[in-house]
């Protein structure tokens, strides 16, 4: 299993998908350092020798990805709630940020739905 980033890439995987498993590289983000690096995208993981793992690390070394993007995120996050804007109030009360509905749905950040007492049908 090769290393990137500090994350086991999967020798089974084509390397076009093995590179998704890094936090922060998709699939278009995956293609565009591989078409970079000169290496062929339909080539498994656990095929790949040395030089070519060499030349896909340093072209990931140009992005912020893994532990330094999760930082990120997580200031920015910290930042909106400190100065109480729209979003970092929603983020307070675990409800959803991006405009989404929340009287029939949301129960993954809401949690159980609530009983509301006497409520007419």
């Amino acid at each position: 299993m090769a290393r990137i980033k500090g994350v086991d890439i999967p020798n089974n995987k084509r390397i076009e998908i093995a590179l998704t498993y890094i936090y922060g590289i998709g699939r278009s983000l995956s293609n565009q350092i591989l078409k970079d690096a000169k290496v062929n995208i339909n080539k498994k993981a656990g095929e790949l020798d040395n030089d070519e793992l060499g030349r896909i690390r340093d072209e990931i070394e140009k992005y912020t990805i893994e532990g330094d993007l999760r930082r990120e995120v997580t200031m920015n996050i910290k930042t909106k709630m400190e100065i109480n804007s729209y979003e970092g109030t929603r983020h307070k009360r675990g409800l959803p940020v991006r405009g989404q509905r929340t009287n029939r749905n949301a129960r993954t950040r809401k949690g159980r739905g609530k009983v509301v007492a006497n409520k007419k049908k």
